[in-house]
Order: C-alpha cells, then structure tokens, then sequence
C-alpha cells in the first residue's frame, strides 16, 4: 500500500518517480473507468493519458475534503465525460458531397445536380434559426427534442422550422435550375 499523501507532495515538486507510482497504481482501475465511455481500448488509453495530464496538472488544487483516488476517479470520469461529448458532434457528420446526394436525389427528385457550393450556398442564405436546425438535424443527425434541448425551444418550434427550412431550400434550388435551364435554352 502507498502512503497517498506523500506520493501526493512528491508529486506537487515534480518528482517522476512518485508519478509513475501513482500512475502505476491508478492507471489500472481507471483504465476500466475509461472503458465505460469509450468504445475500444485505444480510445480508453487516450482517454487514460488525458485523464492523468488533468490530474498531474491540478494536482495543487487537491484540498483533500476527499480521498486522493475519489479525487483521481472523479477528475478521470469528467476527463471521459467531456471527451464523449467532444466526439459526440462529430458522431453524425456527413460528407458534404453525400448531402449533395441525398437532397438532390432522394428529397427533391431534379433532373439537374447541385454542385456542394450550390448547395452550402442555399443553406447559408436561410435564417440563423432555420440554418441552425436544419445543420442539426438533417446534417448532424440530432433528434427534435435533443435539438429543442440545446437550443431552448419547443420541441414543435424545431420541427417547424425544419419543416419551414426545408420549404426554403426547395424553393431557392426550383429557382436555381429554372435559371440553369434558361441559360442552357
């Protein structure tokens, strides 16, 4: 068994030794806190090294109100915590070009292929609000109530106005193959 506290002060004067101990004695159970919020073991360890880079750190804020591994867990958890969120707004990204794909094939049913600047350029012609829902939910791939959540709204006022976005980007891609067919005449 280590003494906490005096790895603890070894540790707050930069002492490697008594880092690799309180890694050494941390590292393993944490590493099973990590696998809970991770989806594989690479992404646990990453998550491990993350963890302790906070520990070492903040190490100086430790008042001791708790034990040191309560302390440790609790840092590791957060560390998990944050890093799951992080990777959540990557989790539905879709491949601007795929987009293209979908909203002009499966959405629109035109003859006429939108190009991406096309495309990005009529979404960012719609209003904050309206972009803002329409990104989220048919690029990101978030629910209305996750989206109502973030942003403060009903959940109906989400639904509306991707309802409302979609009728605008519909419009505004009519217009563009109208003028696209009357230079082609």
């Amino acid at each position: 068994m280590i003494d906490e506290k005096e790895i603890i002060n070894k540790c707050l004067r930069n002492d490697r030794k008594a880092q690799k101990i309180l890694y050494d004695h941390y590292a393993p159970v944490l590493l099973g806190v990590c696998m809970r919020y991770t989806r594989d073991k690479a992404e646990a360890e990453d998550v491990l090294q993350e963890g302790f880079v906070k520990i070492f750190s903040n190490l100086k804020n430790f008042e001791g109100r708790c034990s040191p591994g309560t302390w440790i867990r609790k840092i590791m958890v957060n560390t998990a915590i944050t890093i799951y969120h992080r990777n959540m707004k990557h989790r539905y990204q879709t491949n601007i070009d795929d987009l293209a794909e979908r909203i002009t094939e499966t959405r629109f049913d035109f003859d006429t292929d939108f190009t991406c600047e096309e495309l990005l350029m009529v979404i960012r012609q719609l209003s904050p609000g309206y972009r803002t829902i329409f990104n989220l939910y048919a690029i990101e791939g978030y629910r209305h109530r996750e989206i109502a959540e973030m942003m403060d709204i009903d959940v109906n006022t989400s639904k509306s106005q991707y309802s409302r976005a979609k009728k605008l980007i519909r419009s505004r891609l009519l217009k563009l193959k109208q003028v696209a067919v009357k230079q082609n005449e």
